[in-house]
């Protein structure tokens, strides 16, 4: 098994068997990254608790499957960002759906509301600090797919360049140029943004 320490291969071991104290031992170890890593994509506290659920979840049904191509981690990891990323998939085609359904006049004030999702508060009302990281979370959102990805567990999660490279499955290399493109889109990205609201 590849990259896979005496541990680990007893800790897949147990999991194989069914062991459950090893996979509550497993959900301790791996779960606050994991919710952090998920909410990177979602943008919320409970979708991401959620999301990571379903990855366990996963897990736990799909542990048979794993043949140590990777470490575990990286397996695990490499679950959370696909779910991760159907459900935002999910949520942007609720969004339109919701959005033609009220261009057609098919809801009412109460479903509106339901689907409608809660509007930001106006800059002037946020501090400052706020503003800039919705701003750069709004970037990072609307980069490519696999820079977003790359970004969000490099940069954010501190993976490093081989642990990336595991979970998205590609290479080092590829990593790297994924992450100099990224800096690049979203720095020019950024530049237009503060050049539009605060030059004179």
């Amino acid at each position: 098994m590849q990259d896979q320490t005496s541990s680990e291969i007893e800790q897949l071991e147990r999991l194989k068997a069914g062991d459950l104290d090893a996979f509550e031992q497993l959900v301790e170890e791996h779960q606050d990254k994991l919710i952090n890593t998920c909410f990177r994509f979602v943008h919320s506290r409970q979708d991401a608790e959620d999301v990571a659920q379903e990855v366990f979840l996963e897990v736990h049904q799909s542990i048979d499957s794993f043949r140590g191509q990777s470490k575990l981690s990286s397996w695990i990891f490499r679950i959370a960002v696909t779910k991760s990323l159907d459900f935002v998939r999910r949520a942007n085609r609720k969004k339109r759906s919701g959005r033609l359904k009220r261009v057609l006049g098919w809801v009412n004030d109460g479903e509106q509301a339901a689907i409608e999702p809660e509007e930001s508060r106006s800059a002037l009302d946020e501090l400052a600090d706020k503003e800039r990281a919705e701003i750069l979370r709004g970037a990072v959102d609307a980069l490519p797919e696999n820079q977003r990805i790359a970004v969000n567990l490099h940069n954010y999660q501190g993976f490093r360049y081989t642990e990336v490279a595991q979970i998205m499955e590609t290479s080092v290399s590829s990593v790297e140029s994924l992450l100099h493109r990224a800096r690049k889109n979203l720095e020019k990205r950024l530049a237009h943004y503060f050049s539009k609201n605060f030059d004179n």
